[in-house]
């Protein structure tokens, strides 16, 4: 208590000073009203600065739950988005509220990516509990990952789209002219798509999506873009080099697609083999 009352003894002057500072500022904004608004604007201001700050730090400690949400949130889109494809069409409209939709959305998280390897393949945080299943397509907002071939409980695995024995069913966005999409093993930002007859108008910068010849993957997934392209041997097919859209060493989250209708088909095809 001593040092206190010393402490005040040897600042009294300055003590005095700074009190009668703010005795004047005070009065200073009370009775000029610019004075009082200016104050006010500025104390928002720095308030402001800071909320603005908290807010911000916040976020990036939320970072992971918002990117949750988010893709929560467009899985639901996409569902709402592939269904009203399927059930709208120019010359006639169909009553979506009895439709199950071909297609349905689930969200997952890539624990794991190789890229590297000729053989390449990715582990989701999903598994049979999230009710995933092998062939099942995965995608995320830029284009197409892989596709699922390995499933347990509570995980799954997918072949990268980086994979030799990955082949893709994948066309011209701006045609119908189909081919399978591969991997030479080389470049992890390049795919091939062949057997693209030469009749097809193939053209540098064109984008190349999936095709509607496939059980798995909704037609117009985007996958890349023409990079270059040649006529193989028999000079009756194009080997195109497509540049993917997605950055396969850079995958976070992505979306898990199931195609309601596919064991249906497939059952009906297996009729058709055994008459």
């Amino acid at each position: 208590m001593q040092q206190i009352f010393n402490f005040l003894i040897r600042n009294k002057n300055n003590i005095l000073f700074l009190f009668l500072l703010a005795l004047a500022v005070f009065f200073t904004i009370q009775t000029h009203s610019y004075h009082k608004s200016s104050f006010i604007s500025s104390a928002n201001s720095l308030t402001g600065g800071i909320y603005s700050w908290a807010n911000d730090f916040d976020k990036y400690m939320h970072l992971d739950e918002y990117n949750k949400r988010l893709m929560e949130e467009n899985k639901q889109l996409r569902n709402v988005l592939t269904n009203l494809n399927d059930t709208i069409s120019v010359e006639n409209y169909t009553d979506t509220s009895s439709f199950d939709g071909t297609y349905y959305f689930r969200t997952a998280r890539v624990i794991n990516n190789n890229y590297a390897k000729r053989n390449n393949f990715l582990t989701l945080n999903q598994g049979k509990e999230a009710g995933i299943k092998s062939e099942f397509g995965v995608i995320t907002s830029k284009g197409v990952i892989g596709i699922i071939d390995r499933v347990n409980n509570r995980f799954s695995r997918v072949i990268s789209i980086l994979n030799s024995e990955s082949r893709i069913n994948a066309q011209l966005s701006k045609t119908n002219h189909f081919g399978s999409l591969i991997w030479n093993g080389k470049n992890p930002n390049i795919v091939q798509l062949i057997d693209v007859p030469r009749q097809a108008p193939v053209k540098e910068g064109d984008t190349i999506v999936t095709g509607g010849k496939s059980l798995i993957f909704p037609e117009g997934i985007p996958i890349g873009s023409i990079e270059d392209f040649k006529l193989d041997q028999s000079e009756s097919y194009y080997t195109i080099n497509v540049k993917l859209f997605n950055d396969m060493t850079n995958i976070g989250y992505v979306y898990v697609i199931e195609n309601l209708e596919r064991e249906e088909i497939l059952e009906l095809e297996r009729e058709e083999d055994e008459q």
